[in-house]
């Protein structure tokens, strides 16, 4: 729609940068699909081509559409890795979510919808963890923020039964869970997640969500950065011991 507004007006995407202050290069992308427009320049756009909200409305549904096709991108790469290594700032890491947390979280997106109409969704969820199950299991490494534990989603019984989960999981040899505790004040993750997903050729890529936008990043400069980030919070978080102690204290103010 881009591309059709901008050569119907007659201008290269040089005059159309020019006027809106914007690189020809990023309209390129956006053009292309290469990138998402942010919503300044897509407010931008809308405005200078008078669509009354048009491409505002698209650029919406595009990042629902991007978002689930990176989802299942991403799900397709977990199950093959050869290491998992995730940070959350809010929830529960997906592969150790039990049905009942995961049910919860995934209504808040449609909350009068019935219970039931969740159950495909969480089934899919629950099949992931299938990669814990394999002859070769890879290794995985979960980091969450403390206000992923005192946060009670699903109400306290379901949140006790996922921090018992946890505590389980924590006896594979395979998983390491860490906790970010409060008292290390801001980090750079606050409000998103990070997955970095090592292939078996022994490429990375990596998957970063925050407030229901998802992007795959297979650069390996950007990779190698995001890395870097999630071994700064690593650093940060409580050693595995503290972290399930912390766990079990708060399971048992759930109980």
């Amino acid at each position: 729609m881009l591309r059709h507004l901008r050569e119907r007006d007659g201008l290269s995407l040089r005059d159309l940068a020019g006027k809106l202050g914007y690189q020809h290069t990023y309209i390129h992308r956006a053009e292309s699909g290469d990138q998402l427009p942010s919503d300044p320049l897509i407010t931008a756009l809308d405005k200078h081509f008078n669509m009354g909200g048009t491409l505002i409305a698209f650029l919406a549904m595009a990042r629902e559409g991007s978002v689930q096709e990176y989802g299942r991108k991403a799900a397709a790469r977990e199950g093959i890795a050869e290491r998992i290594q995730v940070f959350t700032s809010s929830t529960i890491p997906a592969l150790l979510q039990t049905e009942e947390y995961a049910r919860a979280l995934l209504r808040t997106a449609r909350p009068k919808e019935p219970p039931n109409h969740f159950s495909e969704d969480v089934a899919k969820r629950m099949s992931r963890k299938q990669v814990f199950h394999r002859e070769d299991a890879p290794p995985y490494w979960a980091i969450m923020d403390e206000s992923a534990l005192c946060r009670p989603i699903g109400g306290k019984q379901a949140m006790a039964e996922q921090l018992a989960r946890i505590v389980k999981a924590a006896e594979n040899p395979d998983i390491t869970i860490q906790v970010l505790p409060f008292e290390r004040g801001e980090h750079w993750m606050l409000g998103g997640s990070l997955t970095l997903l090592t292939a078996p050729n022994g490429s990375t890529l990596a998957y970063v969500e925050s407030f229901g936008s998802g992007e795959l990043v297979e650069s390996p400069k950007r990779v190698v950065e995001l890395a870097q980030r999630f071994d700064q919070v690593r650093g940060m978080a409580l050693p595995e011991s503290e972290s399930l102690e912390l766990v079990r204290k708060y399971l048992e103010e759930y109980r």
